[in-house]
């Protein structure tokens, strides 16, 4: 049996989709769910249920019950007292119930950064690295999803894209990194679900195709909308009280901008791309597929 968590977000819907469309996947399979209701109704009667949190001790123990292997992913928390509440603390539960149930297998979705000369200040990056150390930490065979820059986060501004031609950002404006479809993760994240010959703990990158600095992302969907789309560069304070004002707490705030100092430093440089890190969705096929509808609804 395989269990889900957040499979109603970007990456994890995107994952019991390919669970449920794969013909060999014979295995039972089981969500964590706050609100069932959020679920496709044509989805719900071919899963089991666990309503909940899967931060709750008591529903991560029923959810692992027979369970041999996880897709872990924790939801955002802009309102935690601290990233360590956010993301090792929202954890422990569930690897406690790793180690009681004896699961097998636990995928995680987590960041690039570890053993970059910025890892230890990087906000939720520092925070995603140590979630994984402490999944290792119980024994579970384990695999962190080092990802960078999510492309489907530009969403979060199609409305000035669509509107003013303008996105921002924080790191400058020529400097090339990379970027990942969150399909991708997903696909990724079935990947070793499905297989589990692998054992022990560590990373698998999952890169994009090319590395684009946002001058080049400008380009790319300036030629896919067909109209100017300029990056507007915004400086880390005005970053910070954009997120105050949107009711972000303040230490989630301050780890956004120490993730996002971080980033323009160099944290998503560590992991060489490689035919085994390159992920296949090019940014212009995301802007193609993905951003040019939602621009144009």
């Amino acid at each position: 049996m395989i269990v889900i968590t957040s499979p109603t977000g970007h990456i994890g819907s995107r994952v019991l989709d390919i669970l449920l469309e794969t013909s060999t996947c014979s295995e039972e399979l089981r969500v964590i769910v706050r609100d069932p209701g959020k679920l496709p109704e044509a989805i719900r009667p071919r899963v089991d249920i666990v309503t909940g949190s899967h931060g709750d001790a008591d529903i991560v123990d029923r959810a692992f019950a027979g369970a041999d292997a996880v897709f872990w992913l924790i939801p955002p928390d802009h309102y935690a007292p601290s990233l360590d509440a956010a993301f090792s603390g929202f954890t422990r539960a569930a690897a406690k119930a790793f180690t009681t149930h004896d699961v097998g297998h636990v995928v995680g979705v987590s960041a690039l950064g570890r053993g970059t000369p910025v890892a230890g200040r990087a906000g939720h990056v520092t925070a995603s690295l140590a979630m994984d150390s402490l999944i290792a930490s119980t024994g579970v065979a384990y695999r962190a999803l080092a990802n960078p820059t999510f492309m489907d986060n530009l969403l979060w501004q199609a409305v000035s894209i669509r509107d003013d031609g303008v996105f921002t950002g924080t790191v400058a404006a020529d400097r090339k990194a990379p970027t990942v479809a969150t399909r991708d993760i997903a696909a990724a994240a079935a990947r070793l679900v499905l297989d589990r010959s692998w054992t022990g703990t560590g990373e698998v990158a999952v890169l994009g195709p090319e590395d684009l600095s946002p001058n080049d992302m400008a380009q790319t969907m300036s030629e896919v909308l067909g109209r100017r789309i300029r990056y507007q560069r915004q400086s880390l304070d005005d970053f910070r009280a954009a997120l105050t004002a949107r009711g972000v707490g303040d230490a989630i705030a301050t780890a956004y901008v120490d993730m996002m100092r971080a980033k323009n430093d160099g944290l998503d440089d560590g992991v060489p791309r490689t035919d085994t890190t390159a992920s296949p969705t090019s940014f212009r096929e995301w802007c193609e597929q993905i951003l040019a509808p939602t621009v144009r609804d």
